[in-house]
């Protein structure tokens, strides 16, 4: 697949980093370090602009390194890019430590996905098909 990208970033593009990468790193596209505080977010920039293909999305997701050594995830995880969206990706950070976390310009921040998707058409109707599992909720499976 194909997508169109406009790199306004101080860095090289996003690309996977091994043959069966699924995601591909974003940096922050930040002049100087930025402190992030116990509990806060902020909204980083990428300097990327994309356009996607109809029926397909980006989804941002954390990066685990950060998330085990240094408690940095997103606070929406995951975000998700819509094909017709055409600002910039700007990724929404939270520190979950108790530590300052100083972000550094170039720092890889996020892992973005490019997803197929299809919308659906709802049909209405009074009764579902049984299924094995029925309206177990939470913790129902397995379970035996």
């Amino acid at each position: 697949m194909k997508i169109k990208i406009i790199n306004k970033s101080n860095f090289n593009l996003p690309e996977y980093a091994t043959p069966y990468s699924a995601g591909m790193d974003l940096r922050a596209n930040i002049d100087k370090p930025v402190v992030i505080r116990p509990l806060e977010r902020i909204l980083a920039p990428t300097g990327l602009f994309i356009e996607l293909p109809q029926g397909c999305e980006a989804q941002i997701r954390p990066r685990s390194g950060l998330a085990i050594k240094h408690g940095i995830s997103l606070v929406n995880a995951p975000g998700t890019i819509d094909a017709d969206y055409r600002g910039e990706i700007k990724i929404i950070l939270i520190n979950l430590s108790d530590k300052d976390f100083e972000l550094v310009p170039g720092e890889r921040i996020a892992q973005m996905v490019i997803a197929r998707y299809e919308q659906v058409e709802w049909l209405e109707t009074d009764s579902l098909a049984d299924s094995d599992r029925g309206d177990g909720g939470f913790g129902s499976t397995g379970v035996k």
